[in-house]
This record gives C-alpha cells, sequence and structure tokens, in this order.
C-alpha cells in the first residue's frame, strides 16, 4: 500500500507541473517529495527571498543548498512528530511578530515588503508562524540527539595537536566585569501621574470608548508587545514575573480590567484575552515613571561615594556590589557579570563570565575600552536589562587579550569546538542513516547539485 501511494504521489508531482493560485499567477512545482512531505519551488523562492531580506549569504547555488538543507529539516520534523517534541506558542508567536518588524525596517514599509514578498502581511505571519514552529522543532530535536556529548581532555588534546601551527583558531580579546548600580529615587508626584494615566486608560476600555489593544499601540512603553495590541501570547505562570502573574491569571472576564500591579519593569494594566488550563493570553499597557536629571545627579553623588569608600578601603568593590547594588541578577554573585547569550546551536544559554567586548551592552563596553585590570570607572548612566535608567560603575576584573589558541589558556574555548565537532558528527551520521530509511524523489530537473550530504540520489 505505501509503495502505491508513493507511486501516485510521484506521477501528481513529476508528470508535469502543478499550477497554483498565487497572486502572480506563476506555475509552480513539487521538485523534491520527504517520506510524504513535499517541496515546491515556490517553498525554495520564498526562502531565498527572505534571506535576502535579511542580509544573509548562500554559499552555493541557493537552488541547490535550500532544497537540501529544507529536506534535512523535513527529517528532523517527522522524528519530531514520532517523539512528540512540542515547542512554546508564545515564543513563536513573539519571535515571528519580531522577524516581521525587522523585515518591515529593512525594506522600509509595509507595502514594501508585500510588494517584495509577493503576498499580503497576513499571510506572510501566517507562514512565518507556522515556519518558526517547525524551526524550534528542529532545534529541539537536534537537542535531544546530541545532548549527551562528553569531552575529555585527551580529545582536546588530541584536537589540538591535529590543528597546523599556522591554523589554529584566533580566541579574540575577553574580558571579565563586575559592576553595581544605584537605581534613582523616583518622586511620588511621578508615579502617581503614571497610575493616574492608567486608571483613565481602564476607565476608557470599561467605558466602550476606546479598545484596550488600541490604547496599548498608542501608549504603552513594551514596545515589542505594543505592536500586537499589547498582546504577550499564551504563556504559563513560570515565564511571567511573579506579581504580573498573580493578576494575570486572577482574571476571569475578559471585559474587565485589571487593577494597577506594579513590577520591575513598571506599572502595568492587565485584559484577559483567553486562558487554556494553565497557560494565559493577555493584552497589556506598560507605563513607567520617568527619572528627573536632578534625581540622576543625586544617584550619581550617592554612587561615586561609594566609589571613594571603596578607594580608602572602607569595603571592597566586592562587598558594595553585594549589599549596596541594585542589580539583582548580579547582587550574589559579588557583581560580576554573566553572559548568557553565549552557547551553541544544540545547547543555549551556556552561563560564563567572559565576554568579548561586543557581547557587552553598549554603555558598558564603552568604558571597560580603556581600563586596565582592578580599574574602576567613573560613575555612568546606562539602561539596565529591565530597561529603566539606572547609574553604574564597573570594574575590569580580568582581560585576556586575542590571540592563537593556546592548550593551557584556551582549554574551555577548545574543549566547545570538540563539543561542537562530536555533534556535528553525531547529526551528520544520524541524517544519513534517515535519508536510508526515508523514501526520497528528487525532480529531474533539481538533481545536478554538489549536494553537502550523501545518500540522496540512491535508488
Amino acid at each position: 500500500m505505501k509503495k502505491i501511494f508513493f507511486s501516485i504521489l510521484c506521477l501528481i508531482a513529476f508528470a508535469g507541473q502543478i499550477v497554483l493560485q498565487a497572486q502572480d499567477n506563476i506555475v509552480d512545482e513539487v521538485i523534491w517529495i520527504i517520506g510524504d512531505d513535499a517541496i515546491l519551488r515556490s517553498d525554495v523562492e520564498n526562502m531565498r527571498l527572505e534571506m535576502q531580506v535579511e542580509g544573509q549569504r548562500i554559499s552555493g547555488d541557493p537552488y541547490c543548498v535550500i532544497p537540501e538543507q529544507m529536506a534535512i529539516q523535513k527529517l528532523y520534523l517527522h522524528q519530531a512528530k514520532l517523539d512528540s517534541v512540542d515547542v512554546s506558542e508564545s515564543r513563536v508567536f513573539q519571535e515571528a511578530e519580531a522577524r516581521i518588524n525587522n523585515w518591515i525596517n529593512q525594506v522600509g514599509s509595509k507595502e514594501k515588503l508585500e510588494e517584495y514578498m509577493k503576498q499580503s502581511v497576513t499571510a506572510i505571519r501566517d507562514k512565518l508562524r507556522q515556519t518558526m514552529k517547525e524551526q524550534y522543532m528542529v532545534s529541539s530535536m537536534q537537542q535531544k540527539l546530541v545532548g549527551n556529548v562528553k569531552v575529555t581532555p585527551a580529545d582536546v588534546r588530541a584536537f589540538y595537536n591535529r590543528i597546523p601551527e599556522d591554523s589554529l583558531p584566533f580566541i579574540p580579546t575577553t574580558v571579565e566585569v563586575q559592576i553595581i548600580t544605584v537605581e534613582p529615587t523616583i518622586a511620588l508626584e511621578e508615579i502617581d501621574d503614571v497610575k493616574r494615566r492608567l486608571r483613565e486608560y481602564t476607565e476608557l476600555t470599561t467605558s466602550g470608548q476606546r479598545e484596550f489593544s488600541t490604547l496599548a499601540r498608542l501608549y504603552s512603553e513594551d514596545t515589542e508587545s505594543a505592536r500586537r495590541g499589547g498582546e504577550l501570547g499564551f504563556v504559563g505562570k513560570g515565564t511571567l514575573v511573579p506579581e504580573f502573574a498573580a493578576a494575570a491569571f486572577d482574571l476571569n472576564d475578559p471585559k474587565r480590567v485589571s487593577r494597577i500591579v506594579e513590577t520591575e519593569y513598571g506599572y502595568h494594566i492587565i485584559q484577559l484575552i483567553e486562558k487554556r488550563g494553565d497557560r494565559i493570553n493577555v493584552r497589556h499597557i506598560l507605563l513607567k515613571p520617568r527619572v528627573s536629571e536632578s534625581e540622576l545627579a543625586e544617584a550619581t553623588v550617592r554612587l561615586d561615594s561609594i566609589r571613594g569608600d571603596i578607594f580608602s578601603e572602607k569595603f571592597t568593590f566586592e562587598e558594595a556590589a553585594t549589599y549596596l547594588s541594585h542589580d539583582k541578577d548580579t547582587r550574589n554573585n559579588k557583581g560580576l557579570l554573566v553572559n548568557v547569550g553565549r552557547g551553541t546551536n544544540y545547547s543555549e544559554n551556556i552561563g560564563t563570565s567572559r565576554f568579548e567586548m561586543a557581547e557587552l551592552p553598549p554603555e558598558i563596553g564603552k568604558v571597560v575600552y580603556g581600563m586596565q585590570v582592578g580599574d574602576v570607572s567613573q560613575p555612568f548612566t546606562m539602561i539596565n536589562s529591565k530597561q529603566k535608567d539606572v547609574v553604574a560603575i564597573v570594574k575590569l576584573k580580568s582581560r585576556i587579550e586575542g590571540h592563537k589558541a593556546s592548550l593551557s589558556e584556551d582549554y574551555q574555548a577548545l574543549k566547545e569546538m570538540v563539543e561542537d565537532e562530536k555533534r556535528e558528527e553525531i547529526l551528520d551520521k544520524w541524517v544519513v542513516q534517515k535519508i536510508k530509511d526515508t523514501y526520497i524523489r528528487i525532480n529531474d530537473n533539481w538533481k545536478n547539485c554538489d549536494f553537502q550530504t550523501e545518500g540522496w540520489l540512491a535508488e
């Protein structure tokens, strides 16, 4: 029965071209079949256009590289479905919206994006959400396949010894930085004004004069969700800050608006959209009290006094960071910044205290650039991870200048390279075996390629 099904599918796909009712009425065709999934010529063309919009370069013929990568993704997707791999719908929603907004900024306007992609933004959004969901499923499947990779010191030495000296990788300059921050005291009058505005928005919504989503687009200072009318997408309680989660999950009537909620980000009002079990979708409006120049000046004077006490040895920088800093993310780490963005394709949020200069927040990188190890900076203003204005001082704990990799100094970096290499070997072997176990057919006009993976053309 399976062979009969595939024979019928092949006759449909390769006896001629399949006409789709696309906007431009261009004839489309099936170019690859992987299992019971098909790759269309239009799929390849749309992916090529998306990569152009994002400025991504393709190494090789795009009409060979893109369909092969799509085929590999379908192999992972098939396995992910068999293994019941799931992804966060809210993450997909938020990432897709951010991607579309970036594309619009790249080309200049929504209308230009629609003209370039030959689709409406609604159609682009729907397709992108599905594409990104599949990408996350693929990534999760890859992590599952390579999650138990182990590397020994002997593996690292063997890797290092087989690299010719003139081909040793260059390790960029990295630094470790400690920070102390002080948040300016905000006037009560400013906080009262923020609450007054939020009460006005609540009254406008409950009286039916304005839609909550419209007010969010106009006034919310959470710019990412404001573009979506304040909508956050379905999330669990654990992904929200506690104060916000308590108020949001307490809502039961979509026509009502929550009380004013204070969090580390500012002040919010929340409207329920829908509940699904232990997940919720809400809209919110965020307003942040403004910090005056005089309040910033007062915080600067206070931090300058702390800096003076450090130099007069009343206490150490580490003690000040632990007991006096307002930065909750670093207080328990003696002020040491952690670089959670450095990881691999298969393991996210691997924390390290080392930063390349370009990985530091811009305001910190600018200050650290000219510092020597042990130096403590003058106070400076910056926007923290909660998007608040703060005053900070930093200490340069260590700096390793850019250099050719050595086994003694760069063991961890070399270990990560060996781990990446092993992961790639595992995934390559898995794909080759999966190809052998999967029905694959490629249109004759698309076979003349130098494929990166073997076995695609095996009969």
